[in-house]
């Protein structure tokens, strides 16, 4: 049977990639110079940030990662939780809606979907990241994309909390989040909203940067949580919840509330940039 599921795999993977290449051929091709597009004649619509999706990472049966004294769930939710409540004072005009509010269990899928239903404009996934032994620190944000393989170990640590779903082989047509091979197919997933994605994450880093934290960058990984999203989408990492100090930091007042500054001043960034 996993002979068959493999064999299965690589034919897709075999006939979607020249589909998918040619569709980006074709879409991204430019006129003749003897022709007037559609796009040279219209306006372009108006991109308005009115509302932003906040999603607390984790939540109930899944505890996420491991601190000394604290679980990533409850660190995401105080910090989702605060930021929702920066946004609204700081960005008046702007519907904050919350994936979770409470230390509840929301499948993956779902919470996509919840933005796409809502028409969401930013889609913002919280978390705090952990690695092997206890001098990794830092911050580092995440938009949907392609990686090669041996790549995508943040995806993969992420993406074990679809494994706590029911019936998660037929919510995500059968990707095995333990198998990397299955990343490939996120790979070739066309994403028009990777530029905006990245441009967010990138404004994210240089506001933890300013606060002196430490950016390990942007990466590009196959997140189940962003794959399917109808809006510039991230998850960023807030800190390593394995690293003692970071950790104190984390659940600190002081910490928690810089933490959402950069977050705030970032979308912010991110709006005036945008729109027109």
């Amino acid at each position: 049977m996993k002979l068959d599921l493999n064999i299965r795999k690589r034919k897709l993977i075999f006939f979607l990639a020249p589909a998918i290449f040619l569709f980006m051929v074709l879409t991204s091709a430019t006129p003749p110079s003897n022709t007037i597009s559609k796009a040279h004649v219209t306006p372009p619509q108006d991109y308005q940030i009115k509302t932003i999706v906040i999603d607390a990472g984790h939540g109930g049966r899944d505890s996420g990662a491991k601190g000394s004294r604290s679980l990533e769930k409850n660190i995401a939710l105080e910090v989702a939780l605060k930021l929702g409540k920066e946004i609204e004072r700081q960005l008046p005009g702007v519907r904050v809606m919350f994936t979770r509010r409470t230390d509840e269990f929301i499948d993956l899928y779902k919470r996509i979907r919840m933005a796409n239903a809502a028409k969401a404009d930013i889609f913002i996934s919280i978390h705090c990241n952990s690695a092997p032994g206890r001098s990794s620190r830092g911050t580092e944000t995440i938009v949907s994309g392609s990686h090669r393989l041996g790549e995508q170990t943040a995806a993969i640590r992420e993406n074990a909390s679809l494994l706590l779903e029911e019936n998660y082989k037929e919510n995500y047509q059968g990707f095995d989040p333990k198998d990397p091979e299955s990343y490939i197919i996120f790979s070739l997933m066309k994403n028009q909203y990777r530029e905006k994605s990245v441009k967010l994450a990138n404004l994210m880093q240089q506001e933890y940067v300013k606060s002196g934290r430490v950016s390990r960058g942007i990466l590009e990984q196959g997140l189940a949580v962003l794959a399917e999203a109808g809006m510039p989408a991230v998850l960023t990492e807030i800190g390593f919840v394995n690293n003692r100090a970071e950790e104190d930091y984390m659940l600190s007042d002081e910490g928690q509330s810089e933490i959402v500054q950069n977050l705030v001043s970032a979308i912010s960034a991110f709006k005036k940039s945008v729109e027109r």
